[in-house]
């Protein structure tokens, strides 16, 4: 196994099979080009097998912490160990980089999550709730009749 950054827009469509819908072109160039997004990528006889993708987050009286994002291993890698070595270099990654800590937000009852953070060094830092907000673009404006030339 091979774990490496995520540097181009063609790694991140080869890695599409591991997202849960199509790698955009539009959307795998914001990524790569925000400071701070990192996708680790692990191949298995150069095939894409698994991914992590963590965030950087800072706040003036924190500091950088990174929180792991996602981790997704194809269904024909898991059980080999894939899951915690991604969790473990992005934890490298964000020693190497500076940060205090990372962190992961996980179901309570994702047993399959749980132990492979456990396995890669995460420890229980209690429950907590997430709440999230819908946040979609608003409609533009259709042209009216009245307002074309």
């Amino acid at each position: 196994m091979d774990i490496r950054p995520a540097l181009t827009v063609a790694e991140l469509q080869a890695a599409e099979g591991l997202f849960d819908g199509p790698a955009r072109l539009d959307w795998c160039e914001r990524f790569l080009d925000a400071p701070g997004h990192l996708m680790l990528i692990a191949y298995v006889d150069g095939v894409p097998a698994g991914m992590v993708s963590g965030v950087e987050m800072s706040h003036p009286d924190k500091g950088t912490e990174m929180c792991l994002y996602e981790l997704s291993v194809d269904e024909g890698y898991r059980r080999r160990g894939i899951g915690r070595a991604l969790a473990e270099a992005l934890a490298d990654e964000a020693r190497a980089r500076g940060c205090y800590g990372m962190w992961v937000g996980v179901d309570t009852d994702d047993e399959a999550a749980l132990a492979t953070y456990a396995a890669s060094g995460a420890r229980d830092e209690g429950l907590f709730a997430m709440r999230g907000w819908a946040i979609t673009p608003e409609p533009k404006p259709k042209p009216t009749s009245a307002s074309t030339p």
